[in-house]
């Protein structure tokens, strides 16, 4: 290896070393809690992720629309145990599931049905679990995605015979109430308001340690004679 310029590479090299103990320093349990760098990062996005994913009161006043309107749907399910569960949580919020082989006709209240079912994504994003393991008499996320898993089934169904708008809305409440509580299920919520220079420096410190890096590799070649330059335009005699 040639060095042709000892200041210039000696720069480089202090700053890959320093980069390369701060890198150390990530991966180490130095943080709170005992964690990581990118687990304490991973962390706390999830809990501002979380915070920011609350739609349940909004979708909860949506299905308050649809009281009182009656669905009478047939539902073709993956598996017997699937049709077994959705029979399950349909008798557990006043409506009916009638089982046909792998499908089950479902006729309920659309409105009332879909309440239940986001006043318990509620209680499951709050986790709550225990409240919905004793209401439905199996474990409290498992039901929830049951519910998914039943919803999700319903949709195509009700476009088919017209039913647009309750198809839309038992969409909105998998996606916006379901999904959220389900994925998040045990992770506190944190406001991103009361974490701002956290968040603000982990941002800052990512922008400031990818530059790092790329002036340490910078001064290091440049300090052994390799740098990049326009080319110069041959012209033609």
């Amino acid at each position: 290896m040639i060095i042709t310029d000892k200041k210039l590479f000696g720069k480089g090299a202090l700053l890959m070393l320093s980069f390369i103990a701060v890198f150390i320093l990530i991966f180490s349990p130095v943080f709170p809690g005992g964690q990581n760098g990118l687990d304490f990062s991973d962390d706390l996005f999830n809990k501002l992720s979380k915070g920011s994913s609350y739609f349940i009161p909004t979708v909860a006043k949506s299905v308050k629309a649809f009281d009182g309107k009656q669905v009478n749907v047939e539902v073709k399910m993956k598996s017997p145990e699937d049709v077994k569960t959705s029979v399950l949580l349909l008798e557990k919020v006043g409506a009916k599931g009638e089982a046909k082989g792998d499908s089950i006709v479902v006729t309920a209240d659309l409105g009332a049905m879909l309440g239940k079912v986001v006043a318990d994504s509620d209680i499951l994003y709050k986790d709550e679990t225990d409240k919905l393991t004793a209401a439905y008499g199996m474990d409290g996320k498992a039901a929830m995605k049951g519910w998914w898993t039943l919803l999700n089934a319903m949709i195509k169904p009700l476009q088919k015979v017209k039913q647009i708008e309750e198809a839309n809305v038992v969409n909105m409440v998998n996606q916006k109430a379901i999904e959220p509580a389900y994925n998040f299920a045990g992770i506190p919520a944190e406001n991103i308001l009361s974490k701002i220079p956290t968040v603000a420096g982990l941002l800052i410190f990512y922008v400031v340690y990818t530059m790092w890096y790329g002036y340490a590799i910078f001064d290091m070649f440049g300090g052994m004679g390799l740098s990049m330059s326009k080319s110069k335009i041959k012209k033609e005699a």
